[in-house]
């Protein structure tokens, strides 16, 4: 990795940013590093890693190019990094590297190696809001995730099984909102929608993907398109142990949404269905859009109830 060896960087404005998707699993990283008129990028992936790995790893890798101690505005959306810097680091490297009772500190391989980069500059820790219109946050963010998806397998659509593409709309969180289906088989294309006055975006989520399903015959193989990470790391990820636990999170609380997710986990029982994360495939974005517009209308029907 090239090292900045401009000898009159005094000052070096650092923005990073790092995620995975699903969380564990394939991640990517990013830093944007500016220092005068010069500007330096770094990405970098992982195939099984999470999201507060890959922000470590993204801090790491900014701090490691500069040669000389500098001056650094360092921006991240992470409140996990920032505050472990600025809140906790000082703690856990007296407690060697344990929190009290002698559990490990998580990642402390990551943080171990990031302290003594941080101690050789004058640092300060900006926490910037995510998708919030910086145009450099948005930037290591878009960089972060073509990290990710340059590893990750893309899956594709079967044309000769029925396909479901889904949207949600929630005006407000709760409030009113709406759902959107465009569903694609040998018969045609169909559209569906509803909505509710009081809701979440992720009721309708899992309405969307329930009232889809059910407007094919039982046994029908089916694949969903979905935006929504709840819906997809739910029905991929979460629900055998949730079923397994009697409907209950592993602190034992009840899940969310409990009465939406058993009818899904039934439906599952009745239908081959293979749930597709829209960012990770060549999903027809003609039919998601098709689907969002009408989770919208359904929510700003609902609104005027």
């Amino acid at each position: 990795m090239a090292k900045l060896q401009n000898d009159e960087m005094t000052s070096v404005i650092i923005y990073t940013d790092g995620g995975a998707d699903p969380n564990p699993g394939i991640g990517g990283w990013a830093a944007l590093l500016q220092y005068g008129e010069h500007e330096k990028v770094l990405t970098g992936d992982d195939p099984r890693t999470t999201n507060n790995r890959m922000e470590l790893q993204a801090a790491v890798s900014a701090l490691s190019v500069l040669k000389r101690p500098s001056t650094v505005e360092f921006h991240t959306d992470s409140k996990y990094l920032q505050q472990g810097i600025t809140k906790w680091i000082d703690r856990w490297a007296a407690q060697g590297w344990q929190h009290k009772g002698g559990r490990a500190v998580p990642n402390a391989d990551l943080w171990q190696e990031l302290w003594p980069l941080v101690k050789k500059h004058k640092i300060r820790w900006h926490w910037v809001k995510g998708h919030a219109g910086d145009p450099r946050n948005e930037r290591v963010d878009n960089l972060a995730r073509e990290a990710r998806l340059a590893i990750t397998p893309r899956l594709e659509l079967d044309s000769q099984v029925g396909q479901i593409y889904l949207r949600a709309s929630c005006l407000g969180n709760p409030g009113p909102g709406g759902w959107g289906a465009v569903m694609v088989s040998a018969g045609g294309r169909r559209q569906l929608k509803g909505g509710a006055s009081q809701t979440t975006n992720n009721r309708m989520e899992l309405q969307a993907a329930i009232a889809a399903i059910q407007a094919f015959p039982p046994g029908t193989p089916l694949q969903i398109v979905t935006t929504s990470d709840y819906l997809f790391q739910g029905a991929t990820q979460w629900l055998a142990g949730w079923q397994h636990r009697g409907w209950q999170k592993k602190d034992g609380q009840p899940i969310s949404n409990d009465d939406l997710w058993r009818q899904l986990a039934a439906l599952m029982g009745k239908y081959p269905l293979q749930l597709l994360n829209a960012k990770t495939i060549a999903a027809n974005d003609s039919l998601l859009a098709e689907a969002a517009k009408l989770a919208h209308h359904a929510a700003q029907s609902a609104s005027r109830t």
